[in-house]
């Protein structure tokens, strides 16, 4: 310690406290922030992998700076996760402790005598989530100045988690909002393990002024990786497929192989769903039981009661006991859960971010590496194949995206939604705030430059307050004073309005008046798009917004459709690596011999059908253009052409066309014309589009807005216009193989 000078920046008190928890040395970050944070007059995001010391590397120069001021300090650290939020604390607060720094976790499981004790005196540090923060500016509003007064930092923890979200929007206006009521900035220190461009994350942290980076490479432990295929016959024999619970085969042997191979360890088994985390922990239960062991394997999802959640994360804390836990990304982010020995993916992985920041929890210890098992499931080959099967493309995505991940590169965050329906919570909560505000207040509070909405023209704004207004959300007295209205003052009055973000809610899926199930759903759906779902394919015929509900019936012929509802939304990158992989003639080392069989599938059919060289795939009835894009281009394109007249709809390989009796070359002249034109207006191509409420307010929009702020998060026309025209220019279309 006594060569660093970092080290001997710090507050002596936080000096003989490193030295007696023995600590050796400062870690690489550390060294890097320190000098940085300490001054307390800029903002600075720290990148850096998972278990780097990122925390330490904030908060040691910023209680530095804290003990340092003439008067008591407040840090505020802000969490996506109450969970974290707990953590933390326990972190903290030894150290704080020995520096008589009194450290406050405020959440909705914190008792409100503790809330009152740093009302009383607002000093130390404050651990809060966006939700808390947002009920302190609306029920607190008249004393925020005061409150926030002795502020010193922010510490956004997990960065990555807010950019591009509702969430993410939400903390950027409350920062801002406080910053207004203190009449100055106050440094904001942004942590993450996982972002893809740092100069659009520093857009994000401050929009209007420079933001110190620090990328702190990677320790560079060993990895190890293995993906295992496993094979469904079940649809061979005409019994089923991998997407129907009562006839699937291969998650039992994948339960049955997990169990042998994580027993007596910690690990995170991250299936694709709820639903799978509630399958898996369900067989992998029974295999306990059989083997008349204690259980090992633990749920975790949202949709758990907070005790079991805690019993699960207490399971694996522990070190009495082995513990497994099968959950969503509920246990993505830093929750301090102990030495994990190895994280399971079970499918598909969402996206690269995602299994970055997964395979983060994993080679912690010093000396261990970090280990990732992939499962894929295929349906075995055999007459009645659907082409999603025969190209194996499970198997190719789960590859191209490990790859990525072993390049270091995954996806950009995205910094460009509109976020219209966060507007209208900040909007009402600002109202609540300050007992009212002018329309004009209002504006350079929240839109005017350098404020959250900046990219939010007037007459957006103006448009916004009418259709408000309209809904009894807002009124206005005689001086135009903007107040809650009578539905307004419900909302806000409602211990839920304070989350920026809706739960996550699923479609039921009905025919003929009985429920099927339900289906997550994460794109734009219209009446004639066809859907898999329990192994069958079904076309909608009705969607009820409302009440959440898909009405369909038995689709009759035509190929299966490559939509099923589920999944994350994939990057143009990832796609494009699939087609690598399907012309590569290497393998990838960490696919097993079953894997490697899917690959070499794929890869056959792939040839054979002459993909490299095709944009268009004759699948009877419908017609595949093979773009090889994102899920945001891929729906732009299929928007355009729905426009036109058009059904068409996204899919895993690109865009899926109902032919109507059109013939290829019709529909080659209809892109090709596309190509050659501007784009239509957003609500042109959104004219006939269905499920476009996505965000939690979106459903007190007015119907151009909503289709402005739908664009703005989901297409990326640009994107698929810039494509539509180099496919026309360069005459690709000619080299279409027409069977």
């Amino acid at each position: 310690m006594a060569a660093s000078q970092a080290f001997l920046q710090l507050d002596p008190r936080i000096q003989r406290y490193l030295w007696a928890e023995g600590w050796g040395a400062l870690r690489d970050v550390q060294e890097q922030a320190i000098p940085l944070i300490l001054p307390g007059n800029q903002d600075v995001i720290v990148a850096a992998s998972t278990a780097s010391g990122k925390t330490e590397a904030a908060f040691l120069p910023a209680l530095t700076h804290l003990l340092g001021r003439p008067d008591d300090g407040l840090i505020v650290y802000i969490s996506p996760l109450k969970a974290l939020i707990n953590d933390q604390f326990g972190r903290l607060e030894r150290l704080c402790e020995d520096l008589e720094v009194p450290v406050w976790p405020w959440h909705g499981d914190i008792t409100s005598t503790s809330k009152r004790k740093f009302v009383q005196k607002p000093t130390g540090v404050l651990l809060i989530t966006p939700e808390s923060l947002e009920a302190t500016l609306c029920n607190r509003g008249t004393s925020i100045a005061a409150l926030f007064k002795q502020m010193t930092f922010f510490v956004i923890d997990e960065l990555h988690a807010f950019i591009g979200t509702e969430r993410g929007k939400q903390l950027q206006a409350l920062m801002h909002r406080i910053e207004v009521a203190l009449g100055h900035t106050v440094p904001r220190i942004g942590l993450s393990a996982t972002l893809g461009d740092m100069s659009l994350a520093a857009q994000f942290l401050r929009p209007d002024r420079p933001v110190a980076m620090l990328d702190a490479p990677s320790t560079g432990g060993q990895l190890l990786i293995l993906v295992k295929g496993f094979e469904e016959f079940a649809a061979a024999n005409g019994t089923g497929s991998k997407n129907d619970p009562e006839t699937e085969r291969a998650p039992l042997a994948i339960a049955q192989h997990m169990f042998k191979t994580l027993r007596g360890s910690n690990n995170l088994v991250f299936p694709n769903s709820r639903r799978e985390v509630e399958r898996y922990t369900h067989l992998l239960n029974g295999l306990c039981e059989q083997a008349q062991i204690p259980n090992e394997f633990w749920p975790h999802h949202g949709n758990l009661s907070k005790e079991i959640r805690y019993e699960t994360e207490a399971a694996l804390k522990q070190r009495e006991r082995a513990a497994t836990a099968v959950c969503t990304s509920t246990l993505e982010l830093g929750i301090d859960i102990g030495a994990v020995k190895s994280v399971v993916q079970i499918g598909t992985p969402p996206s690269v971010a995602s299994l970055r920041q997964r395979l983060g929890r994993s080679g912690r210890r010093e000396g261990e590496p970090a280990i990732l098992r992939g499962y894929v499931i295929e349906d075995a080959l055999g007459e009645k194949i659907d082409l999603e099967t025969r190209l194996r493309l499970d198997t190719v995505q789960t590859s191209a995206v490990i790859s990525l991940l072993l390049e270091n590169w995954f996806e950009p965050p995205a910094v460009h939604g509109a976020h219209y329906s966060t507007l209208v919570q900040q909007l009402l909560s600002s109202i609540a705030q300050y007992g009212g505000l002018q329309a004009a207040q209002a504006f350079s509070l929240l839109c005017a430059p350098p404020g959250p909405f900046e990219r939010v023209s007037k007459d957006a704004f103006a448009e916004l307050l009418r259709t408000l207004g309209q809904e009894e959300i807002l009124t206005q007295d005689h001086s135009g004073l903007l107040l809650h209205g009578r539905i307004g003052d419900k909302i806000v009055n409602h211990y839920s309005f304070y989350a920026a973000f809706s739960s996550d809610e699923e479609f039921r899926i009905v025919s003929g008046g009985k429920a099927l199930g339900t289906l997550p759903v994460s794109q734009m759906m219209t009446p004639g798009q066809r859907i898999l779902f329990g192994g069958r394919t079904w076309l909608i015929e009705a969607i009820d917004e409302e009440h959440k509900t898909i009405h369909v019936a038995p689709a009759k012929g035509g190929a299966p459709p490559l939509f099923n509802g589920g999944g994350g939304r994939v990057h143009t990158r990832v796609r494009q690596r699939m087609r690598d992989i399907y012309l590569a003639q290497d393998t990838p080392p960490f696919l097993d011999p079953t894997a490697q069989r899917f690959l070499g599938e794929g890869r056959e059919a792939f040839a054979t059908l002459a993909l490299a060289d095709r944009l268009l795939l004759d699948q009877g009835s419908q017609a595949i253009l093979l773009t090889w894009l994102g899920d945001a281009a891929n729906e732009a394109i299929a928007c355009v052409l729905m426009s036109r007249g058009v059904q068409a709809f996204t899919g895993r390989l690109g865009v899926e066309i109902q032919r109507a009796g059109r013939s290829l070359e019709e529909i080659e002249d209809l892109l090709g014309d596309i190509g050659s034109q501007p784009a239509a207006p957003v609500d042109e191509l959104l004219a006939k589009a269905s499920n476009l409420i996505r965000q939690k307010w979106d459903g007190l929009l007015s119907p151009h807005m909503l289709r402005q702020s739908y664009a703005s998060s989901n297409l990326d026309i640009d994107e698929a216009l810039d494509w539509l025209r180099a496919t026309s220019e360069s005459r690709s279309y000619q080299a279409i193989g027409r069977t």
